[in-house]
């Protein structure tokens, strides 16, 4: 939106033209992020307490749990409306690319929403019932992949990138659809298993999409491109606007989520978070590349299907707990422990990631 007017502008003032680089709206963009989410954040926890929007927790789990219930939830609204601001004031909206990740915060946001506000609000357990959810999740994931599909100008936007390995990038045609679909839907639903203690997902969020955000500005830019051996994207540069938005407002809100948390995310923002770390690794061909940078989002989901699985073929449990962190809770690590040695784990798998930049 402030492109717009600093573009109209320039021909009052050529100061104005500092506003057409994209790094300096990529600093703009993190810092009012944050600075939303710093000025909000009190107030909606403030308004989420006078309604009594508090987290419940399960009796089976740790007892340092127990303490934690009534803190308000939901707090992912904050995160949302960050982001969105921040993106509206300082990406291009006439890219396609923002657009859509845009529409997929929103919506997948919206499904959380809908979970959270039955579960704390209604006092229904079961919040939105696990088919519809993966209904309305799969519904804009699909309508998100095909149209990233049907408006491909040029090949490289549909070719599948295989870390480490140069020459290897096969054209996917409607498999394409199908990947991205699994890529945000697995993505968004990964990072929602991954929020259980205090900061755990939100500080992993913000190292994958500061990775995606450098992914996405070498990948748009053709002489970064050309010189690290990758596609390049015209469209995908503009995506770090979106990245910085992520983590400015991933910022914020660890400001109040940090141990002891104030206020949780609530499946809608978890839920909203993963889907736009997943589309985004979409649209810069990164998706393969998710699966090593969001490692520890991978283990969570791992530890559950083992444990799921598990039980229900042999009737045994493999972890004390599902997800995984709170198997390390169990065996008496401080919850404070495992939340930092989680995010040692998750810059060591964004530092692998990276290399594969040029490690090729």
């Amino acid at each position: 939106m402030l492109v717009w007017l600093a573009e109209y502008l320039t021909q009052f003032a050529t100061a104005f033209n500092v506003f057409s680089y994209l790094t300096m709206r990529a600093i703009l963009s993190v810092l009012t992020a944050l600075l939303v989410s710093l000025w909000m954040g009190p107030h909606l926890i403030r308004y989420l307490q006078r309604l009594q929007i508090g987290q419940s927790v399960r009796d089976d789990g740790p007892q340092s749990h127990l303490s934690k219930a009534g803190t308000p939830t939901m707090g992912g609204v904050l995160i949302i409306a960050s982001i969105v601001l921040s993106t509206l004031l300082w990406a291009d909206l006439s890219n396609r690319y923002v657009q859509v990740v845009l529409g997929v915060v929103i919506g997948f946001g919206l499904v959380g929403f809908i979970d959270d506000y039955r579960k704390v609000v209604q006092k229904n357990s079961r919040g939105l019932p696990a088919r519809w959810k993966y209904f309305w999740q799969s519904a804009i994931a699909t309508l998100a992949a095909v149209f990233l599909y049907a408006n491909a100008t040029i090949g490289a936007e549909t070719q599948l990138l295989v870390p480490f390995f140069k020459d290897v990038m096969p054209q996917l045609g409607l498999l394409y659809i199908l990947l991205a679909y699994f890529v945000i839907v697995g993505t968004s639903n990964a990072v929602n298993l991954t929020d259980g203690l205090d900061g755990l997902a939100i500080v992993p969020t913000i190292m994958v999409a500061a990775a995606l955000g450098i992914f996405a500005y070498a990948s748009g830019n053709i002489n970064f491109a050309g010189y690290l051996n990758i596609p390049h994207l015209p469209l995908a540069g503009e995506l770090i606007v979106v990245c910085t938005a992520i983590c400015g407002a991933g910022l914020g809100f660890l400001w109040f989520n940090t141990y002891p948390a104030l206020v949780f995310m609530g499946d809608v923002g978890s839920l909203a978070l993963g889907a736009a770390l997943g589309v985004i690794a979409v649209m810069v061909r990164q998706e393969l590349i998710l699966f090593i940078m969001g490692g520890v989002f991978v283990m969570e989901t791992v530890s559950v299907m083992l444990q799921v699985g598990s039980y229900k073929l042999r009737g045994k449990r493999v972890f004390r707990m599902a997800p995984i962190h709170h198997h390390y809770e169990l065996k008496g690590w401080p919850e404070p422990r495992v939340i930092v040695r989680f995010w040692i784990l998750s810059l060591v798998f964004v530092l692998i990631a990276l290399a594969s930049l040029k490690l090729r």
